[in-house]
């Protein structure tokens, strides 16, 4: 996984509109990247159902949290919409995990390993995190401790 300090990786991933969204996204604003193996699998949704549920929280800290996949733009498009989650999704489609891959969070079954990573209005990793496996579970308590107060 990426450590703290390091400079955010050059990266591409595309937004629901088509879109890039790149490394110059990141600067200006505190970022979660919340990296996660599917749309739609149980695991995922109960991840991205319990951020949004405490989203206002996150901006109340002053950070804006992106979900990020290995999956088309139209799944992950669909899946928020049928979660009703309003977290941006960025797309690792094609070439199929290469920014996972920039950010040591892509598993070797072909998919994004559930990870987190902050960064900081300079684009630095201040924090990140790698579950033991893909169906951990990571708390939003994790990211608000980590973001500090």
């Amino acid at each position: 996984m990426i450590e703290a300090g390091s400079p955010a990786p050059e990266f591409t991933l595309k937004r629901g509109d088509g879109t890039d969204f790149t490394r110059s996204d990141l600067q200006g604003q505190t970022s979660v990247l919340v990296f996660y193996p599917f749309a739609f699998s149980p695991g995922c949704t109960d991840q991205l159902n319990l951020y949004e549920e405490v989203l206002d929280e996150f901006r109340a800290r002053g950070a804006t949290l992106y979900g990020v996949s290995c999956d088309a733009t139209y799944s992950q498009t669909a899946f928020a919409e049928k979660l009703g989650v309003t977290i941006e999704q960025l797309s690792d489609f094609e070439p199929k995990g290469e920014a996972c891959r920039a950010f040591a969070a892509y598993h070797p079954g072909g998919f994004a390993q559930r990870a987190l990573v902050i960064t900081g209005p300079d684009a630095v990793v201040q924090w990140s995190y790698q579950a033991a496996s893909p169906g951990d579970l990571p708390g939003a308590n994790l990211i608000f401790d980590a973001l500090g107060d």
